[in-house]
C-alpha cells in the first residue's frame, strides 16, 4: 500500500510542476526541446529516488535543483561541440556556419569511414593529439594525419565551409 501511495504522490507531484519546471528548463536551455529532456530527466532522477526525495519539505526545489544542473552541463557541452566543431572546420567566430547547437557536424562525422570517424572524436572531441590518436588505433602518426586530412576535406565539403591549411591552423 506504501508504495501505491508513493506513486500516488509523485504523480500528483508531478502534475503540480511540470509545467513551471520545463519553463525553467526554457529560460535556461533556450529550447523547448532540451527544456522537456532536462524536466523529464530530473523528474526521472527524483522518482528513482521519491522515498528519500518525497520526504523533503519542498521536493520541487530539488527538481528545479537538478534542472538547474543540467541545463549547465547542457550549456557547457554545447559550448564544447561548438569549440570543437570550430577546429575542425576551421571557422574563426562563433558567429561563424556553425552554432553550438548544430548537431548535424556530428551526424556527419558518425558517416564518416569508421578510421577517420575514430581519429577526428580522439583529436577533437577528447584533444588528444594525433600521435596520442594513431597510438590509441595502433596505427602509424602518417596514416593517422592521412585520415584525418581526409575527414577534414569532406566534412569541409559537405558542411560547404572552406578548409583552412595546415599552416594557417597552427
Amino acid at each position: 500500500m506504501k508504495q501505491a501511495d508513493d506513486r500516488l504522490l509523485f504523480e500528483a507531484f508531478f502534475a503540480l510542476e511540470y509545467r513551471s519546471v520545463v519553463s525553467l528548463g526554457f529560460v535556461l536551455s533556450g529550447s523547448w526541446e532540451a527544456a522537456e529532456d532536462l524536466a523529464q530527466d530530473a523528474f526521472a532522477a527524483a522518482h528513482r529516488d521519491w522515498q528519500r526525495i518525497g520526504c523533503y519539505d519542498k521536493p520541487g526545489a530539488w527538481v528545479r535543483r537538478a534542472v538547474s544542473n543540467r541545463a549547465i552541463s547542457l550549456r557547457r557541452k554545447r559550448a564544447s561541440e561548438h569549440d570543437i566543431a570550430r577546429r575542425l572546420v576551421g571557422t574563426s567566430s562563433p558567429d561563424d556556419q556553425l552554432s553550438p547547437a548544430d548537431h548535424e557536424l556530428w551526424a556527419r562525422v558518425r558517416c564518416l569511414p569508421r578510421r577517420q570517424a575514430q581519429l577526428v572524436a580522439l583529436v577533437y572531441l577528447e584533444d588528444r593529439s594525433v600521435k596520442e590518436a594513431s597510438d590509441i588505433l595502433g596505427i602509424s602518426e602518417p596514416t593517422a594525419k592521412t585520415h584525418l586530412q581526409r575527414a577534414r576535406r569532406r566534412l569541409a565539403e559537405e558542411l560547404e565551409i572552406e578548409e583552412q591549411s595546415e599552416m594557417e591552423q597552427t
